[in-house]
């Protein structure tokens, strides 16, 4: 859907309300992961070297509608002043007379931060409200926020309500261009790569995508629901047994449609996990059925092999969802040679957002991808077809 951007408004002199995603790690007041921050940066320059009071807007954490200063946006702003190399105000609440007061005070091009709008139960009910006293200090809303564009809630949605013209930025267009067009209209062969722990999480993902892809390889944990499907073992492995009849019936749309479903013909497996410690006990590869009182954490060699020698030949690869537990340095080579594959590629490359960002960035292949989605739930909504209400919102072009 062609949905106008910054780019179709004029902004010189206007009070622009720009909801972003600064939803990030904060340890001790220091930003452990900045990567959401950084992909904000187009945006908010834009519209501040287009002379517009850029007031921003987010969400971090959970306070539960309470004010919380452990989930303070402060540090968020002295983080964002040092990558923009101007300054950046920030502002001790989202709505009221401390608000009203600074944006009076703001010079053209000047940034400002709101307070967490979570501080507010209101927020996350959509409260009209509410709503329209965070509109009432801006004259037009810019949404970049794609991480919280699937939630109806009063920064994403509510304030479009009152708010003329509401377009998107560079994140969310960048968003809708390679989550949408690219996926819809491919570049062939099409790659699918999905992993991750549960086949329900994916499922209607790989329902839309059966209907798009030339090729969908299947690891993670969700490949142990298949394996059930086919009648395999699986040991201790972590599987979802009331699952298998919806695993069986994308096995047999696959079939169907002709679209090349691999399943991995050989795992690691360990007899003993511990995830907090970040160990595993004794680890082998097995083909086919895993014994009792062993569990897969991986994809073995041979799969790995396979599956980077479809990457290789992929013209356009979707990757959500890591092959096994990359945090595990002995379970992280079968996601970590994906992710080489990925990156080396002659394709366009797109990496929709949650544990599969997590994972190109500490593989070190994250600068040879064509796109990151900063979305989780957000890219996974979008990829099985569903209206986000944050861009349905939007004024269209």
């Amino acid at each position: 859907m062609a949905i106008k951007t910054i780019e179709d408004i004029d902004v010189k002199g206007k009070r622009v309300l720009v909801r972003v995603d600064f939803n990030v790690p904060v340890d001790d007041s220091r930003i452990t992961d900045d990567s959401r921050i950084v992909a904000a940066l187009p945006t908010i320059r834009y519209l501040s070297e287009k002379g517009a009071k850029v007031l921003l807007c987010s969400h971090l954490g959970r306070p539960k509608g309470k004010r919380n200063q452990e989930f303070s946006l402060a540090p968020v702003a002295v983080d964002l002043s040092a990558k923009l190399g101007a300054p950046v105000t920030f502002i001790d609440d989202c709505i009221g007379a401390p608000v009203e007061q600074a944006v009076a005070a703001m010079m053209d091009g000047q940034v400002a931060l709101l307070e967490n709008v979570r501080f507010y139960a209101e927020e996350e009910k959509n409260d009209p409200e509410f709503a329209r006293k965070l509109a009432a200090n801006a004259d037009v809303y810019v949404n970049d926020a794609f991480g919280t564009a699937h939630r109806a809630h009063a920064s994403t949605e509510g304030v479009t309500q009152f708010l003329s013209p509401s377009v998107c930025g560079y994140l969310i267009a960048k968003e809708l261009k390679f989550l949408g067009e690219q996926t819809e209209n491919p570049e062939r062969p099409f790659v699918v790569i999905l992993g991750g722990a549960k086949v329900s999480d994916k499922i209607n993902v790989i329902d839309a995508l059966l209907d798009k892809a030339d090729t969908i390889l299947i690891g993670g944990a969700m490949a142990y629901t298949f394996k059930l499907a086919q009648g395999g073992k699986v040991g201790n492995s972590l599987s979802e047994p009331d699952k298998v009849e919806i695993a069986k019936s994308a096995l047999a749309k696959a079939e169907a449609k002709g679209v090349k479903f691999l399943l991995p013909t050989d795992t690691l497996v360990c007899n003993g996990l511990d995830f907090g410690a970040k160990l595993l006990g004794e680890t082998r590869v097995v083909d086919g059925d895993i014994e009792d009182g062993w569990e897969g954490v991986d994809i073995g060699p041979k799969t790995t092999e396979q599956y980077c020698a479809e990457i290789a030949g992929a013209k356009t690869v979707l990757w959500n969802g890591p092959m096994g537990i990359f945090e595990i340095v002995e379970s992280a080579k079968g996601t970590f040679a994906v992710a080489e594959a990925v990156a080396k590629s002659d394709c366009v490359s797109i990496i929709g957002g949650g544990d599969s960002v997590k994972a190109i960035n500490r593989s070190g292949y994250s600068d040879a991808v064509t796109f990151m989605s900063t979305g989780g739930g957000a890219s996974l909504e979008f990829l099985e077809g569903k209206e986000l209400p944050g861009v349905v919102a939007l004024d269209r072009k």
